[in-house]
């Protein structure tokens, strides 16, 4: 929408796995009277099509929204042009002693199991201090065994299936090897074909799949930290930087969290998960480059250009 509306012609290249919507897009906007060209569809693999797109002297920016690998690839064959990247996270939570825990645990499950935990604001780390780490994680567990699992055509169920087999196959084997190296599964850790449980894991490490890379699925750690201040290192201990939640009820702490935090986005008194199409949306580090959101989207897409005219005397 911000590039049509700033005057572009836009090309849409859905990723390989999921085309249906962006057909569905192009045919409303179509309906709706958008000049024939304005909005051109694509579909192929990335290193073909993709490839092509971004490689084209014609294209004068890029956004794209996937891995930091890709993202990365990008940057280093585009050339000169603008480049909008939304590379994900690993989405942490931290929980001050002060938070209401019940609206935490249910806010959290459905923070990180929604759309089966594949969205790249996924609730996935949890940090809670000591003193309300446990009646945090049985309330959390509790929240979690509550989701509805199966048909996402039904509208009574939470979590669905996820995008593929090889997806499955990934956290399965990374639920495993976290297993393998002391982790211990809350609850879920099974699967149904191509339906994962919502998963909460504890006694993970700072270096296991878990919690070091992007879940990108429903699994979700529960980590003790000594205090708030803690909490927030371990938070800010990870090379993404989209978005990270703070539950506190104390001014001081939110401040605090504001200060050391080094994401795109802190959102108090809820989830990662939270999004405005108006708000300037990005992340730092590995997590991107710009921002989307209407205002900032459509500044990024259009140049300035200086006119100066000098009056005859």
């Amino acid at each position: 929408a911000p590039a049509l509306a700033s005057g572009n012609t836009v090309v849409l290249k859905p990723a390989s796995t999921t085309p249906l919507a962006a057909v569905k897009l192009c045919q409303i906007l179509h309906e709706a009277g958008v000049p024939a060209g304005a909005i051109n569809l694509v579909v192929g693999g990335g290193g073909t099509v993709g490839e092509w797109l971004i490689t084209d002297d014609r294209v004068d920016k890029i956004t794209f929204t996937g891995s930091p690998e890709i993202g990365k690839h990008i940057l280093s064959v585009a050339g000169i042009k603008k480049v909008t990247l939304e590379l994900g996270n690993t989405s942490p939570v931290v929980v001050a002693p002060d938070a209401d825990l019940d609206f935490v645990a249910k806010r959290c499950a459905v923070g990180a199991f929604y759309n089966s935990g594949q969205v790249c604001i996924s609730v996935q780390r949890i940090y809670s201090e000591k003193k309300v780490f446990e009646p945090f994680s049985e309330k959390f567990v509790k929240a979690t065994e509550s989701m509805v699992v199966g048909d996402p055509l039904d509208e009574r169920v939470d979590v669905g299936p996820m995008i593929d087999s090889k997806e499955v196959d990934r956290i399965e084997g990374w639920v495993k090897e976290a297993q393998g190296s002391g982790a211990k599964i809350l609850t879920g850790g099974k699967r149904e074909g191509t339906v994962y449980y919502p998963t909460v894991l504890t006694n993970v490490e700072a270096d296991m799949k878990v919690v070091a890379e992007e879940t990108f699925a429903p699994v979700a750690s529960v980590i003790a930290s000594d205090d708030f201040e803690s909490a927030l290192q371990q938070a800010n201990d990870t090379k993404f930087g989209l978005q990270v939640g703070v539950f506190t009820n104390d001014v001081n702490r939110v401040l605090k969290a504001v200060k050391r935090l080094n994401f795109g986005g802190v959102i108090v008194n809820d989830t990662p998960n939270f999004r405005a199409d108006h708000m300037p949306y990005g992340g730092n580090r590995q997590s991107g480059l710009g921002r989307e959101g209407v205002k900032f989207a459509m500044e990024d897409m259009t140049n300035i250009q200086l006119v100066a005219i000098r009056l005859g005397s």
